[in-house]
C-alpha cells in the first residue's frame, strides 16, 4: 500500500500545482493569494498525512475515500475551469466588430464559480455512489457452426473485484448471488480477485461454495494482483476447491466440445518485447493438444491476449485489468491508456471478438461513467 500513497501525493502535488494556475481564471489580488494559501494548507496536509502517517489511512477505508473525493473535486474543478476559460478565449477572438476587449476578462469565469461545487457533487457521487452500482451488460457472440447445444449457452464474467477495504467479503457474497440468480450456465472470474492476505483464504472458499450455482461451474485465471499477494499460498487453497483454475492450459467444459482455456499474466513490466514474447508462449502453450472442432473461449487478464487468440483463431476472448480508465465519458474512456480499454473489440472478419471488463472492484475509490459491470456472453449459432 506504500507505493499507492506515494502515488496519490504525487497526483495531489501535480494537481496543486494546476489548481494554483486556475485560480487565477477566478479571483485577483489578495482574493487570489488567499485561495492559493488555503488550498496549499488543504492539499499539502493531506499529503503530509499521506506520507508521513500511512498507518492512519490503512487501519480505515474512511480517509482515503476522503483523499479521493478532493482529488476528484480538484480535477473535475481544473477542466472544467479551461474549459470556460478557453471557450471564453475563443469568443473573444471571434471576427466580429462588436466584440472589443473588455476589462472584466474574468466575468465568464467569476460567474462559473459553482464549478468546484459541481466537481465536490462529482466526487462524492463517483465514491459513494456509482462506484457500488453494478450494472448487468448483454451481448451476443455469432460463432460458426456452433453446436445446437451451445445455442444459447450464457457465461456470465466479473474481474478485478480487488478484495479489501473497497470490496469486502460480503460484497463478494452479494456479487456472486446476484450473478447466480441470472442462472447463466457458467461463471468466468479473470483474475485480481484474490488481492487480500488477510482475506483471500476465506475468498476462494466463499468463491468454491457457490460452484454448485452454476451448471458447469466457476472457471478463473490469475491476474497481476495475486502474483503480487503471494501466487502459491493462493494457488494451495485454489488446489482443494472446485473451482476450475487455468494457467496456461485448457479444459474441457464437459459440453459439446466446449473448450475453455486459461493463460496467466506475464509479470514483465517496462519490456515491451519481453512481455509480447511471453505472452505469446503462454498461449501456445495452453492451445497445445486442443481437439480439432472444438468451440474455444479464452479467460485472460491482460486484454492484449485479445490479438493472440485472434491469431489461435479463438472466437471469444475475456480479459479484464484495465477498469476501463475508472472514468468515462460517453461511454468511452477518459484515460485510454492501453491498447484495449474498455468494452468489446470485434475483428473485421467479425468472426473474432474480445471483451476488456471495467471491473467490479477499484484500485482507487472512485468511478464516473464507468460503473461496475457483470458482463454476460450469449453464444448463437452462425453457419459459415
Amino acid at each position: 500500500m506504500g507505493l499507492f500513497f506515494i502515488i496519490i501525493a504525487g497526483l495531489f502535488l501535480i494537481i496543486f500545482g494546476l489548481s494554483c494556475y486556475v485560480l487565477s481564471f477566478i479571483f485577483e489580488g489578495k482574493n487570489l493569494r488567499r485561495s492559493r494559501i488555503a488550498l496549499a494548507i488543504l492539499d499539502l496536509g493531506l499529503i503530509a498525512g499521506t506520507i508521513f502517517h500511512p498507518e492512519i489511512l490503512r487501519e480505515a477505508a474512511f480517509p482515503v475515500s476522503f483523499l479521493s473525493v478532493m482529488l476528484v473535486w480538484q480535477f473535475f474543478s481544473i477542466i472544467f475551469i479551461l474549459t470556460a476559460a478557453a471557450i471564453r478565449s475563443i469568443y473573444r477572438h471571434l471576427p466580429s466588430s462588436d466584440k472589443k476587449f473588455d476589462p472584466e476578462r474574468r466575468r465568464l469565469i467569476r460567474n462559473a464559480i459553482f464549478y468546484p461545487f459541481l466537481s465536490f457533487a462529482i466526487g462524492l457521487y463517483g465514491n459513494n455512489v456509482e462506484r457500488k452500482r453494478t450494472v448487468d451488460r448483454n451481448f451476443d457472440i455469432p460463432i460458426d457452426n456452433l453446436p445446437p447445444e451451445l445455442e444459447n449457452f450464457t457465461i456470465a464474467q466479473i474481474s478485478d473485484i480487488h478484495l479489501g477495504k473497497y470490496f469486502s467479503l460480503e460484497d463478494l457474497s452479494e456479487l456472486l448471488t446476484r450473478v447466480a440468480n441470472s442462472k447463466p450456465d457458467l461463471l468466468a472470474i479473470t483474475g485480481d480477485i484474490f488481492d487480500d492476505i488477510s482475506m483471500n483464504s476465506q475468498a476462494i472458499k466463499l468463491v468454491d461454495s457457490f460452484c454448485d450455482k452454476f451448471k458447469l461451474g466457476i472457471w478463473y485465471c490469475h491476474g497481476n494482483h495475486e502474483h503480487h499477494r503471494g501466487i502459491r499460498p493462493i494457488e494451495l487453497g485454489l488446489a482443494q476447491t472446485r473451482i476450475h483454475w487455468l494457467v496456461n492450459q485448457w479444459e474441457s467444459a464437459g459440453i459439446s466440445n466446449l473448450i475453455l482455456i486459461g493463460v496467466d499474466y506475464p509479470m514483465v513490466f517496462g519490456d515491451n518485447e519481453k512481455f509480447q514474447k511471453l505472452k505469446h508462449e503462454f498461449i501456445a502453450e495452453a492451445m497445445q493438444g486442443i481437439p480439432e472442432n472444438s468451440t474455444k473461449i479464452l479467460l485472460a487478464h491482460h486484454p492484449e491476449f485479445i490479438d493472440d487468440a485472434r491469431e489461435f483463431q479463438i472466437p471469444l476472448t475475456m480479459t479484464g485489468h484495465t477498469h476501463g480508465s475508472q472514468i468515462g465519458i460517453f461511454g468511452l474512456p477518459l484515460f485510454p491508456v492501453f491498447k484495449y480499454t474498455r468494452g468489446m473489440v470485434i475483428d473485421k472478419s467479425k468472426k473474432f471478438f474480445g471483451y476488456v471488463h471495467v471491473g467490479n472492484g477499484s484500485w482507487f475509490p472512485f468511478r464516473f461513467g464507468c460503473p461496475p459491470e457483470i458482463a454476460y456472453f450469449h453464444l448463437r449459432r452462425q453457419n459459415s
